[in-house]
């Protein structure tokens, strides 16, 4: 099935986080945190200002992105778990390889 979002909500696959710690300890499921970084999968057209005009969206699939931690809806399409969530949600885009600049 290929899902299509719309407007400025976009279609985003968790990235799981490690399952040892940095000393090689296991993490049990019981004790992960939901990751609040994922792939973009899909996006929409964008949102729209009053007077019509398409607001391009900042993502695209590919990215890789963090979020907050109680964002977005939980889906699943073909018995995969996603999230569906505002582009408003989406706190930045990691870029590998850059630095983050301090304000």
């Amino acid at each position: 099935m290929h899902f299509v979002p719309l407007h400025d909500r976009v279609l985003v696959r968790r990235i799981e986080s490690e399952e040892k710690t940095k000393g090689g300890l296991i993490i049990p499921d019981t004790a992960k945190e939901k990751p609040s970084e994922g792939e973009v999968i899909a996006v929409g057209e964008g949102a729209r200002k009053d007077s019509g005009e398409l607001i391009p969206m900042s993502v695209k699939p590919g990215d890789r992105i963090l979020f907050g931690k109680w964002s977005g809806t939980e889906v699943k399409i073909d018995g995969e778990d996603y999230l569906i969530m505002k582009e408003s949600d989406i706190l930045g885009i990691l870029q590998p390889g850059k630095a983050a600049k301090a304000a």
